[in-house]
C-alpha cells in the first residue's frame, strides 16, 4: 500500500522495491520503487504476485482503510517466503471518511490488538508482536508497528481461510 512516499530508509539498500497503490501518478514519483502495481484491495485483496515471491512486506499508515484486512494478511502471507517480515505501521492520524468504522471506535492499544487479530485470523503468520515505534514518546506523534513472520504456505494453505 504505496503512494509517493513508501517511508522506508532510502538509504537500506533494498535488492528491489515493489510498490501496491491506488494512484499510478503517485507511484510513479516514488523514488524508491523499482516496480509499481495499481490495485484496490477493497476491490479485490488479491494480490497479483506470484507465491513466496518477497522477503518482507510494509503496510504503512493504511490498514485502517482495509475492507477485507484478513483476506489482505493472508494474501500476503502467500507472497511472503517462509519467515519474512510482515510489519504493519500506524499512529493515531486517519482520514475518517475513509477508515473502517471499527478503527475509528478504538484507541491505539486497541488498535494494536485489532491489527494483532488479523495476523491471527489470517492463519498465515507467526504470532504478532506489537511495538511503539514513536521517535519521540510524549513529545511526537505517536507510531506503532506490530510485526510478524510468515509461514510456509503448505501451514497456511492447510488453515480454513474462508478465501476462495
Amino acid at each position: 500500500m504505496s503512494s509517493w512516499v513508501s517511508h522506508l530508509p532510502e538509504d537500506a539498500g533494498y535488492a528491489a522495491v515493489t510498490g501496491l497503490g491506488l494512484n499510478q501518478v503517485e507511484l510513479e514519483h516514488n523514488p524508491i520503487l523499482s516496480r509499481r502495481t495499481v490495485h484496490d484491495l477493497n476491490r479485490s485483496p488479491i494480490l497479483p504476485y506470484a507465491t513466496d515471491e518477497f522477503d518482507g512486506s510494509v503496510v504503512s499508515v493504511s490498514v485502517q482503510y482495509l475492507t477485507q484486512p484478513v483476506a489482505v494478511f493472508a494474501e500476503v502471507g502467500r507472497v511472503l517466503k517462509p519467515g519474512a517480515p510482515f510489519a504493519v505501521t500506524f499512529s493515531n492520524r486517519m482520514f475518517p471518511t475513509k477508515a473502517v468504522s471499527a478503527w475509528q471506535a478504538l484507541n491505539d492499544q486497541q488498535h494494536a490488538n485489532l491489527v494483532g487479530r488479523y495476523f491471527e485470523a489470517s492463519k498465515a503468520f507467526s504470532e504478532a508482536k506489537a511495538l511503539d515505534i514513536s521517535p519521540a514518546p510524549g513529545r511526537s506523534d505517536p507510531a506503532y508497528a506490530v510485526v510478524a513472520e510468515a509461514l510456509p504456505v503448505s501451514t497456511a494453505a492447510s488453515s480454513d481461510t474462508g478465501i476462495t
